[in-house]
């Protein structure tokens, strides 16, 4: 290998290193600032927007929870079926 290609390949490599590192180090950063935005509005937030977001917590759980009790008794289901054909 020559030196032109040796330098050609530290440069690259050095180039793709810093351009990884920049765009994770920028979503972090990113994040963050959603993080502390959302939280600015929490401490911000009137009574009723407290309440509507319980809400909608509330509600998203309970899709949740109908979703586990389905996939519960569909395993049963099953299982029972496999039980009774041996």
């Amino acid at each position: 290998m020559s030196a032109a290609e040796i330098r050609r390949v530290a440069l690259t490599g050095g180039i793709a290193c810093t351009t990884v590192f920049g765009a994770w180090y920028g979503a972090g950063l990113k994040t963050q600032q959603d993080i502390k935005k959302e939280r600015q509005e929490v401490v911000e937030a009137t009574p009723e927007e407290h309440v509507a977001r319980l809400e909608l917590a509330k509600a998203k759980l309970i899709t949740r929870k109908r979703e586990i009790e389905r996939k519960i008794s569909a395993l049963g289901s099953r299982k029972e079926n496999t039980d009774a054909k041996a």
